[in-house]
């Protein structure tokens, strides 16, 4: 009676050695496979090739260009320039092309169809979560029973589908990389991550660059930012010398050039003259990592499976002391805080480019009384004494002991929807049954996309190589807890329900 109440239809065929999967629950968001056409990156609207790519739903192996009753060489895809963007009633569903330079620019869309007050009551998130996690539990069991080897590599190619592939890396000894990018459901992937391992004698590169109102910033930064910390840090002998004061003024040195050269650039270019980027640069060696760290991207290292978070987000608001010092420092300068955001426009308080708020802060002002966003008489109060927005990094020195397993580095795509505790626990318990941390990486992202992300993501996870990760006892959750949780919040919405009912009659 339970199975038969959520589960309208359930699937399953094999043909020419492919898995397929349907499910569609009354309740639940439905999966359906779309192209978002009015992207602006024309490798998001190309008729996707028929080359078998797969993707995962709940575990289980998904063929994105068909459904199992249909024939391979689907003719659905003959015309998908002329397909529209899909709406559901009303309410655009959400897609998530990839970016712009990947093989496969495949893409979900979710639609929701309107549900019923009773329906509302069951589409609670712990519900959701309970049902989800109840069933990738029983696929990743039951895959933990098949050979390794091959379920890894069946497993790779279906994740090749929606995430990257990541480079070969190599490096200081014993780390290795797992490294996605996403676009979500954001029209442009404005996202770059970038691992190296040239050039800094001893350590490896990392970094993740958000960036924001256009690509150019990050694109620029890049490559030129690793080109000045290289430089900075003299091709990694201070690194070697571990002096923290020389290097924590070599890499602000390297930040500071860097913003100065994107600031030229961006003014002499003319492109994307008001797009800026956060960066977190990570240096890793064998005993010890440095951080350097402007915006709101986070890294978290694990310690024996509990999470550290090294580094604090550049707001302008929130009551934490990082943030409260933002916005003294901003208030100094002559700027102002509206609903969270520097003179009510961009959300964080630190980062490359910008120029808006660094070398056309006049120019800014005069544009929002032409616009109507302040009057004259508030405009003749303003003063600017300083930058708005900075590109002065945070720098951290990290010591790595035994009890270190790897290091989180994420974009804020991913950190809004999900805290270091749970991210550390969901990467630990893919290391734990498949060992490959690309595959981690991949399936973290997706997991962002699960909560409903709206922003792109970017992940980078560095394993250090000091765990046995097949002899850890695999985390659960308390599936338990979690029913009663859900029950209980069907049973009171459930309860108010009725009573608004009685109440009208």
């Amino acid at each position: 009676m339970f199975e038969n109440s959520f589960l309208k239809t359930v699937f399953c065929s094999l043909e020419k050695k492919k898995t397929y999967f349907v499910i569609k629950t009354r309740f639940f968001t439905q999966f359906d496979s779309g192209i978002r056409i009015g992207s602006s990156n024309p490798n998001t609207r190309k008729a996707p090739q028929q080359s078998g790519a797969k993707t995962h739903f709940l575990g289980k192996q998904v063929d994105p260009f068909g459904d199992p009753t249909e024939s391979t060489d689907n003719p659905r895809w003959a015309n998908v320039k002329s397909r529209p963007f899909k709406t559901v009633r009303g309410r655009a569903s959400l897609s998530y092309p990839l970016y712009a330079n990947h093989t496969y620019p495949t893409c979900f869309s979710l639609s929701t169809p309107p549900p019923s007050p009773l329906q509302m009551a069951l589409l609670s998130q712990q519900l959701q979560r309970f049902f989800l996690t109840t069933l990738n539990c029983t696929s990743n069991l039951k895959a933990t029973k098949k050979n390794n080897s091959v379920a890894l590599k069946e497993r790779a190619r279906c994740c090749s589908a929606i995430a990257i592939d990541a480079p070969s890396f190599s490096g200081v000894a014993g780390i290795r990389w797992g490294l996605c990018r996403l676009q979500g459901p954001r029209e442009e992937m404005e996202d770059e991550a970038v691992v190296r391992s040239d050039g800094l004698d001893g350590f490896s590169f990392a970094a993740v660059f958000d960036g924001h109102a256009g690509f150019s910033s990050v694109k620029f930064l890049r490559d030129e930012l690793y080109k000045d910390c290289v430089a900075a840090l003299q091709g990694g002998l201070l690194l070697s010398g571990k002096n923290f004061n020389i290097i924590r003024e070599a890499l602000e040195k390297a930040f500071e050039s860097a913003d100065a050269k994107l600031l030229n650039w961006l003014e002499t270019t003319g492109e994307d003259v008001e797009s800026g980027s956060t960066a977190t640069v990570l240096l890793i060696g064998d005993d010890m990592v440095f951080i350097s760290h402007v915006g709101d991207s986070c890294v978290v290292l694990s310690r024996s499976g509990k999470a550290e978070e090294l580094t604090n987000p550049h707001r302008p608001y929130g009551s934490n002391k990082s943030s409260l010092e933002e916005i003294r420092r901003i208030r100094e300068a002559g700027g102002w805080i509206v609903n969270g955001r520097i003179c009510g426009d961009i959300a964080v308080s630190r980062s490359f480019g910008d120029m808006r708020f660094k070398t056309k802060k006049n120019e800014m002002l005069e544009k929002g009384l032409e616009e109507g966003r302040w009057s004259q008489k508030f405009v003749s109060r303003v003063q600017f004494t300083g930058d708005l927005v900075v590109a002065s990094p945070d720098v951290f020195q990290v010591a790595l002991g035994s009890d270190a397993e790897f290091l989180l580095l994420a974009s804020d795509g991913l950190w809004d929807y999900m805290n270091s505790s749970e991210a550390v626990t969901f990467v630990r318990n893919e290391l734990r049954q498949h060992g490959d941390v690309q595959v981690a990486s991949e399936a973290l992202a997706r997991a962002a996309l699960d909560r409903r992300t709206q922003d792109n993501v970017s992940i980078i996870i560095a394993d250090l190589g000091r765990t046995d990760w097949q002899s850890l006892p695999l985390q659960q959750q308390n599936l338990f807890l979690e029913l009663v949780q859900a029950l209980g919040t069907i049973g009171i919405v459930t309860l108010g329900i009725w009573m608004s009912s009685q109440f009208s009659l």
